[in-house]
Formats: structure tokens, C-alpha cells, sequence
């Protein structure tokens, strides 16, 4: 049988060309912000409405998709756009103290953004089939608009006294065989997020001051998924993250509880120039902190590393195949070796290394190359949305502004899906006829 590739259903690069009217449309069309909207509409009761509650959301989302950086500079893209004035339904371009109390207002909120979050999680997963199987996890690190802690402790609303100051650290080796390192500090914040890995979009994030941990947070997230989309850690078949998640807890926690392959660095941590440990349970065997296992000739003790032989579920380990049996090389020690028919290696003999899918296998190489998605979508955090550029304060203000960003996008993607398979229906109908 001809086995014909499936075609995406969506992918960003589908968005990127389309102008900032359009781009509008499809958010004001598909995002579920009804229920935020009356709930607002019925907090501000029978008050002065010189701006609509609607109209002020309506351009509080223009100004993420026009990508401007402050209220100011959306106010001057109202004073001179009449076109969005009329699709935000504004008559008048709101005073700054008119954006400062909505800002507040929706402060307040938060809980509904998140719910809107949930809400397009949940309908993209029933327009796109594998969305959610492939995961990717990353912080992304978000200065604050102040520069540095402030000695006075009143909050005033021009001080940031939520931020903390966080590090990342980059490692790596060069062609050559050299070491490189790449430390970079920032005061501010970290939004953590879990992204579906096929077409790069959201599905689980918070923010948190730039000193949290990446791997407890990364915990934190596996109980937001759990407490909200359980559906889609039932769905997941594989979690990429970088060395920054290397814990023995969350990868023993991925597979145990979820069923979710690890596919993670590891970060070098035995010390003393140990390269290799004894396999326990055998004299010939050892594995290295990579993950390869390499046995030792009884004859010649000459070293030679081990073919992956698969993973056995119901046992909870890999099975490791003799190198002269897999690739056919001479072993002079092969009829008295005790492992010549294959070893099997427990995950419980060490949870950080010995992973559901072998750390030294191709496959696991396949897999982790999907991690850069989480990459991709930072990126456009920065480029698209204005975290490049912002003045934003404060916890909660970031939590806002972080939500708002990751449903607008979200919402793009989910109206695009949706007018593609309307105009695929149309085109069959006309085919048909």
C-alpha cells in the first residue's frame, strides 16, 4: 500500500504573511471573550460608558497585534487610523487614565484570561488531531521595564518591586572540541511554557520572578495540565526540554504517572573525572552518563559499545544487544562472555540517564530536534508581540500582558484552522457540482 504523508492542517508560517487588519479580524472573530465582556460590562454597572467596555478590549488587542510597545503609542495609532477606531467600535481615542483604570479592571481578572487560555487549548485540540502528542518545555527569560530593584518598598505604580533578578547559562562545545559558555542575567521575570511541538503554539504557561527554578516550575506546569487539560497529557507521547530540566523527579514523574517519553539533556554531574559506572549486576558492562552501555571483552578486554535493542514497557527497561552479534565484528571472548545474548538495563538503575527511549539512539536525536519549537515560539513572543520592547511592571501586570499575548496568538491560529477547513468544504462542494 502507498503510505501518502498526512498535509498539516496549520502551521505559523501561515500567519506570519498576513497583514495586522487581518491578523484583528481573525482574534476579534475567534477568541471566546464573551463572558469576560459581559462580566465586565455588569462590574461597571450603570456608570459613565464615554468608552465601551468592548471597544477598550477591542484596541487593547490591536495594540498586541500592531505590536505597540506602550499605551502611548497605541493612543497616536488610534489618533491617525479611523479604519481600526471603527473595527474597535471607538468613537474617540480613550484618555491614557481611561487605559490605566481598564488595565487595572482587568488585573483583577486574571482568572477569566486563563480561562480564555483553556478554552482555545481545548478547541484547537478538537480542530487539530495531533495536536498536543508531541510537547516542548522552556523558560523564557522577560526584563522588567525598571532596571533594578528600587530601595523604596511603597508601591506607587512606578517601581517594580515583584521583579528578581535571574541567570541562564549556555554550554556548549565547539567543532574543534572546545568549550564554550554563554551566561546572560536579566531583572525581571520567566514565563514558562509547555508548547505543542508540531505547530508551535502554546498549551500550558505561567509566569513567575526570574529567580524561579525552571525545573520546579516545570512541575508546576505538569499539575496545571493535569488540573486543566488532563485530556492532553493522556494524549501526549513524548516531553523535549533542555538540560535545564534535568531531574530525576520530573523524568520519573513524565513516564510513571503520564506516560510520557523524556527526551532531555543531561547536564555532566558525576565528578572526579568518572567517566563510566559498573552495570550492577555484571563484571563486563558499564554505561557513561550519556546513556551509552559498553561491554568488555573477556578475552582481550577491548571495549565496545552496546546496540539499543528497544525498550521493553512491561519490564521498565532497554534491552542492549552484543556488538558482535548486531554488527557483525570478531569478538574473541564471545563464547565465555556472560552478556553474548544481550543485557537488560533496569530505568531504576538510574532515572536521570536510563530514559523509555534510549539517550544514545537515533531516535532520541529525532525527537529532541523538536525542542527548538518552544524556541520559535519565544522568538515570536519577542518579535511579534512586543516583549522586545514593553513597559510593562509588576507581577501581575506581566501575567496579564503574557496571557492576553499567548490568546491572541492562539486565537489567530485556531480562526485560520478554521476558515481553511471552511474554504477545503467549500471546494469540494464546487467539485461536486
Amino acid at each position: 500500500m502507498a503510505i501518502i504523508p498526512q498535509l498539516e492542517l496549520f502551521s505559523w508560517e501561515e500567519i506570519e504573511p498576513l497583514g495586522d487588519l487581518e491578523r484583528l479580524r481573525l482574534v476579534l472573530e475567534h477568541l471566546p471573550d464573551e463572558a469576560l465582556m459581559a462580566h465586565l460590562e455588569k462590574s461597571r454597572g450603570h456608570g459613565r460608558d464615554d468608552y465601551p467596555v468592548r471597544a477598550m478590549w477591542n484596541s487593547m488587542l490591536a495594540g498586541i497585534v500592531f505590536q505597540h510597545p506602550s499605551i502611548e503609542s497605541l493612543r497616536r495609532e488610534l489618533s491617525r487610523n479611523g479604519q481600526l477606531r471603527s473595527i474597535c467600535g471607538l468613537r474617540a481615542v480613550p484618555s491614557a487614565a481611561a487605559y490605566t483604570r481598564f488595565l487595572r479592571s482587568l488585573m483583577e481578572h486574571g482568572s477569566w484570561i486563563e480561562s480564555m487560555f483553556d478554552e482555545l487549548v481545548k478547541a484547537l485540540s478538537e480542530e487539530l488531531p495531533e495536536f498536543g502528542r508531541r510537547l516542548a518545555m522552556d523558560s523564557k527569560a522577560i526584563a522588567s521595564w525598571a532596571s533594578r530593584p528600587s530601595k523604596e518598598k511603597k508601591e506607587d505604580g512606578r517601581r517594580d518591586l515583584d521583579a528578581a533578578y535571574g541567570v541562564k547559562t549556555y554550554r556548549g562545545t565547539r567543532e574543534d572540541g572546545s568549550t564554550w559558555e554563554k551566561v546572560v542575567r536579566w531583572f525581571g521575570y520567566k514565563l514558562h511554557l509547555v508548547v505543542d511541538a508540531q505547530h508551535e503554539l502554546p498549551v500550558a504557561y505561567t509566569v513567575t520572578k526570574g529567580s524561579r527554578s525552571d525545573v520546579k516550575e516545570g512541575h508546576v506546569l505538569l499539575d496545571e495540565m493535569e488540573k486543566r487539560h488532563p485530556e492532553m497529557l493522556k494524549k501526549a507521547e513524548v516531553l523535549t526540554a533542555d538540560r535545564g530540566y534535568d531531574d530525576s523527579k520530573l523524568l520519573s514523574r513524565c513516564w510513571d504517572e503520564y506516560g510520557i517519553k523524556p527526551v532531555i539533556d543531561t547536564r555532566r554531574m558525576w565528578k572526579d573525572g568518572e567517566q563510566t559506572r559498573l552495570l550492577p549486576g555484571h563484571t563486563n558492562v558499564v554505561y557513561d552518563e550519556g546513556g551509552a552501555v559498553y561491554c568488555y571483552c573477556p578475552e582481550t578486554g577491548a571495549r565496545q559499545q552496546m546496540s539499543n535493542g528497544g525498550f521493553e514497557k512491561d519490564r521498565g527497561t532497554l534491552k542492549k544487544v552484543c556488538p558482535a552479534k548486531a554488527y557483525g565484528i570478531t569478538c574473541q571472548g564471545r563464547e565465555q562472555c556472560p552478556v553474548a545474548g544481550g543485557v537488560r538495563v533496569a530505568l531504576a538503575v538510574d532515572r536521570r540517564i536510563f530514559t523509555p527511549i534510549a539517550r544514545e539512539s537515533y531516535k532520541w536525536a529525532k525527537e529532541y530536534r523538536y525542542r527548538t519549537a518552544v524556541e520559535r515560539v519565544n522568538s515570536r513572543l519577542d518579535v511579534s508581540f512586543g516583549f522586545e520592547r514593553h513597559t510593562i511592571r509588576g507581577l501581575r501586570k506581566m501575567r496579564i500582558r503574557c496571557g492576553l499575548a499567548l490568546c491572541v496568538m492562539l486565537a489567530m491560529a485556531l480562526g485560520r484552522v478554521r476558515e481553511k477547513q471552511q474554504e477545503r468544504m467549500r471546494s469540494l462542494v464546487r467539485s461536486v457540482s
